[in-house]
């Protein structure tokens, strides 16, 4: 686990990150400009960064609610089994939604979410990944807004973590085990 040597590599800068969710934010503003309060579901752990950064540069009334959902553990692989281990706290049936994610991978957590979401009948859904890794995909999936396609490596910091080591990172680095 956490225990291996690595070294991190900045794959993604802080000031690439904050130029993206400008770009993003347009987009979503124009999606959502008829919306009376814009639900943002934030997927625990790993996207907290990113929705804070996305949330203050949306000009939208909005409100904010978490949803803790598990495939990994502390490991590097996905269990592909994926557990709510938080839901919401407001009911979303007739809102607008914008689910944000940190990284969709094999696709199955998006996948899970979202149908959970939609059996709540939210007016719109919408659903928005900081990364994606469309080589990796096991479940058709994809975000209705991506901030950066990557490759097949094991990525670290804005949020996203190894062994719950990392997050702090102000940009996106690729984990190099030495």
């Amino acid at each position: 686990m956490t225990d291996r040597r690595y070294v991190i590599d900045e794959l993604i800068s802080a000031k690439s990150i904050a130029a993206r969710i400008e770009a993003i934010c347009h987009e979503i503003r124009e999606e959502f400009a008829d919306t009376d309060k814009l639900v943002v579901v934030g997927l625990l752990r790993g996207s907290f960064v990113f929705i804070a950064d996305l949330v203050r540069e949306l000009d939208l009334p909005l409100e904010v609610d978490f949803l803790e959902a598990s495939s990994y553990g502390d490991g590097m692989e996905s269990s592909r089994e994926v557990r709510i281990l938080k839901d919401l706290r407001g009911a979303i049936e007739g809102r607008d939604v914008l689910l944000v994610e940190d990284i969709v991978d094999t696709g199955h957590t998006l996948h899970h979410v979202t149908k959970l979401l939609e059996s709540r009948n939210p007016a719109r859904l919408r659903t928005i990944a900081l990364l994606d890794k469309p080589s990796r995909r096991e479940v058709e999936m994809k975000a209705d807004w991506t901030g950066f396609e990557i490759p097949d490596e094991f990525v670290v910091g804005y949020g996203i973590d190894y062994g719950q080591r990392n997050r702090n990172l102000p940009f996106i680095g690729k984990v190099r085990f030495t």
